[in-house]
């Protein structure tokens, strides 16, 4: 069972888009004067907002550039840019020529980065900095396709031969001239919506990053399917954030509401989040748990410090607000309780929801599972998050709850076209128009992944209830297999004990062993707080082998976990000294755990835990 359809109004169905780049022209040519982008202007210091009239003509002139760099269609061009309007400029100004689209990570190595221009064998690379081209020092050897290197910001020297170029160095004169401009241009009706459109590279949780390749119609279709489900106005305003290089955000947050005819606001950075949502103030988020499971922490760290009143109040509002949301999903009864909802809504609910700016109407959770403790805080106080699943290699949408059928602890049904099913092992198996293409320049690992009947193989279990709902409950590859032959999924098991916000971090351990540990990172600010009650050193440094802390941890982590089964047990703890983080390899640049990397980095730790056996 798939999600019910929505009536859909003024959007721009796939086959008058035909490809990504006709879905802009599209839109600019039913509503040119409406706000298309509102971001940061860094040189003024001012928000500004861009029609979609402005940046079409912005398109034009980065694509009269591109052209100078006599490239072909099928040519491969990186942007490693942070979320801007020059961020879709560029892209959409490739895809007119017929140019193949490569995201890139700003936080990513520049080992993997290099790794990526050389195998997709990219010619031209937009760069937010001098410095991010600066980073590639080392590595410049391994990019040998490169014919030409833009900075948004900075101005390069001689040295480079040529070969980097300031952006205003690069774009040419404007106006353009008329005659030249519809010469440049590549009409839309004459190419193949089938065609490969973008290379999207997976984070390379367990090994190189494989090059996922998508075509116009993957992602129209899915964006289209999207739309169904989840509702997003032509009066809405989204603060975009995460990476547009991430699928998630760019068909959910960038071509969605293009779809729509929506208005999208650029983020400053993460680190300005707080502040920007206050200015900008969105009706609608598209983001990784991460950033709720921060705003979570910060709610409840306020209400630590402040008095068991406001405490009692918090909670009364949060079970109050479930409780309706149960019985308004036809799961729950009724209850006297839930009159009390207008003035629980006015005193906290409203306050808290203030500080995300006071106008959200809906959440989008998706790249990761949304701990239920999390998402209950949120739907309590009167913000529906809808949790969704998806891969990289289905565009990226596959399930999502909606607004009507909303239960958070599953990922939803399938959307509109794409079809689910179990295979072996419960692995859930994916078909729909939004599968890819293949794997690029690697088809043993495309044939390893699909079926020939079209079934892609997600390698995530799964469950599917009566009403087709998708649960996941883990992943085939990160199964542990102990050495009395029980298997255990380690991801139910870690986000459990993250519920005790000790825990910053967690990596459960037993491949082939005789019982489970795990290998955490301690919350340094939570446990300077409480490390007095326990009578232990408030600097973790001084506790890495500490045999009370060990203890202290087992049983901090057996609370949280007493509801599995008994062979999931943990017996032993290793505390890592410094967070897993991108930059020391320990986490992909969507925030997944590199787990073989963690492993190999705490050898000398694992060993101890399991010494003697």
């Amino acid at each position: 069972m798939q999600t019910k359809p929505r009536n859909l109004t003024d959007v721009i169905p796939v086959e008058a888009a035909r490809t990504l780049d006709g879905l802009f022209r599209e839109r600019a040519r039913r509503s040119p004067e409406a706000v298309a982008y509102r971001d940061y202007d860094r040189s003024s210091g001012k928000w500004r907002d861009l029609t979609w009239k402005q940046m079409d003509e912005r398109i034009t002139h980065w694509q009269s550039a591109l052209t100078r760099e006599k490239l072909l269609p099928g040519d491969r061009v990186a942007v490693m840019l942070r979320n801007c309007p020059e961020w879709v400029i560029f892209e959409q100004a490739a895809l007119r020529l017929g140019l193949v689209v490569v995201p890139l990570y700003t936080a990513d190595r520049p080992a993997n980065a290099a790794y990526i221009l050389h195998d997709a064998g990219v010619k031209v690379l937009l760069l937010e900095e001098l410095a991010q081209w600066q980073a590639f020092h080392e590595v410049r050897g391994q990019i040998a396709h490169l014919l030409r290197v833009i900075t948004v910001q900075g101005s390069p020297g001689e040295k480079d031969d040529g070969l980097v170029l300031a952006l205003h160095d690069w774009l040419p004169d404007w106006p353009l001239d008329d005659p030249q401009r519809k010469a440049e241009e590549v009409e839309d009706a004459s190419r193949d919506q089938h065609q490969l459109a973008t290379i999207i590279y997976t984070s390379g949780t367990s090994g190189r990053s494989k090059g996922v390749m998508l075509s116009h119609y993957n992602i129209l279709t899915n964006a289209h399917s999207c739309l169904q489900v989840v509702p997003i106005m032509q009066d809405d305003l989204l603060l975009s954030f995460l990476p547009l290089s991430h699928t998630f955000e760019r068909t959910a947050g960038y071509y969605a509401p293009m779809m729509r005819g929506a208005t999208v606001a650029y983020a400053r950075s993460v680190h300005q989040l707080q502040e920007d949502l206050l200015i900008i103030r969105p009706t609608i988020l598209v983001s990784v748990p991460r950033i709720y499971e921060r705003v979570y922490a910060g709610i409840h760290a306020k209400l630590a410090a402040g008095s068991a009143l406001s405490r009692k109040l918090f909670n009364l509002a949060v079970d109050t607000g479930y409780s309706r949301f149960e019985y308004q999903q036809r799961r729950g009864p009724r209850l006297f309780s839930h009159m009390l909802w207008p003035l629980l809504e006015a005193l906290v609910a409203k306050k808290v929801m203030s500080k995300l700016g006071g106008r959200l109407r809906e959440a989008m959770s998706g790249g990761a599972a949304l701990p239920t403790k999390v998402s209950r805080v949120f739907i309590g106080l009167g913000l529906p998050i809808l949790q969704g699943y998806g891969m990289t290699e289905t565009s990226p949408v596959v399930c999502c709850n909606t607004i009507e059928d909303n239960l958070p602890s599953s990922v939803g049904r399938p959307i509109p076209g794409v079809e689910v099913k179990l295979g072996s092992d419960d692995a859930l198996l994916i078909r729909g128009p939004n599968v890819m293409l293949g794997y690029w320049n690697d088809p043993a690992a495309t044939d390893a992944i699909m079926t020939p009947d079209g079934w892609l193989n997600s390698g995530d279990i799964a469950r599917i209830d009566e009403q087709g709902r998708v649960t996941i409950t883990g992943r085939l590859k990160e199964i542990i297999v102990m050495s009395t032959g029980q298997k255990i999924a380690p991801a139910p098991i870690e986000a459990a004990i993250l519920h005790d916000s000790l825990f910053e971090q967690v990596m459960l351990i037993g491949e082939g062993r005789p019982y489970l540990s795990a290998l955490v990172v301690l919350n340094a600010r939570n446990w300077e707080s409480i490390s007095a009650q326990y009578n232990l050193d408030s600097d973790l440094r001084r506790l890495s082998q500490d045999q009370k802390l060990e203890e202290i941890l087992v049983e901090r982590i057996t609370r949280q976990i007493k509801e599995f089964p008994g062979y999931a047990k943990i017996y032993r703890v290793a505390l890592a000294q410094e967070p897993w983080s991108v930059e020391n390899d320990m986490l992909t640049p969507t925030l997944k755990l590199r787990r073989a990397q963690v492993l190999s980095r705490y050898q000398a730790e694992v060993s101890r835990l399991y010494a003697g056996h």
